[in-house]
């Protein structure tokens, strides 16, 4: 029903999600991280969405790359796991690191995503096997370019200091704008230690 919004980014909410205008009206989205922490205030942004409708509630997902949100509609079609769980996922990994996990039938990869136990991981790698192989990408291939490769260490960063946060008792939403707070900064960090020393110091500031 809405695929694609391009528009002003207006209000950035917690935990990751965006109010985004275009011709009059304003769009409540909910994003993964990596694509939340793309957009900046006030200014202009191509958004690829989903539709979801459910009894309670009709929610609107987006994602800045359009091979995440092919991705994510191929997750939620799986028992059990729903939207929160299929955004932590790509959260925690690119679109394109996620068929490679699933293709080399990474367990180890899957469970280090939060909520995603060892039985969990297990049962993703069987049926995303087959829903992720016919998803189209401008490469013809997931094979994992530099770019993508930089981004997918970004991705994997980001969900470990969130990890490590909630772990020393920040609540999720605390943790997630702290850390787009320090990447907004335009810091490049190369490992965890790095975002996570940043993401304390904005932390320290609340």
């Amino acid at each position: 029903m809405i695929g694609l919004i391009t528009g002003q980014v207006q209000y950035l909410m917690a935990p990751t999600a965006c109010i985004m205008t275009t011709s009059g009206v304003g769009y409540d989205i909910e994003l993964p991280l990596p694509s939340f922490c793309q957009l900046h205030l006030n200014e202009q942004a191509s958004i690829w969405t989903h539709f979801h409708v459910r009894e309670d509630a009709q929610l609107l997902y987006g994602f800045i790359d359009r091979k995440e949100r092919d991705v994510f509609r191929q997750l939620i079609k799986i028992n059990g796991v729903g939207a929160k769980m299929a955004l932590a996922m790509l959260s925690a990994m690119s679109a394109a690191e996620l068929k490679m996990h699933v293709e080399q039938e990474s367990e180890t990869a899957l469970t280090r995503i939060p909520g995603i136990g060892k039985k969990t991981a297990q049962r993703l790698l069987i049926e995303l096997k087959d829903k992720l192989k016919n998803i189209e990408v401008d490469s013809g291939s997931f094979e994992l370019t530099p770019q993508q490769t930089a981004v997918s260490h970004d991705g994997s960063i980001i969900a470990e200091v969130e990890g490590a946060l909630i772990s020393l008792g920040y609540k999720e939403k605390e943790a997630q704008l702290a850390i787009k707070a320090a990447k907004s900064k335009g810091d490049t960090f190369a490992d965890t230690q790095g975002l996570l020393k940043a993401t304390l110091q904005q932390l320290s500031g609340f």
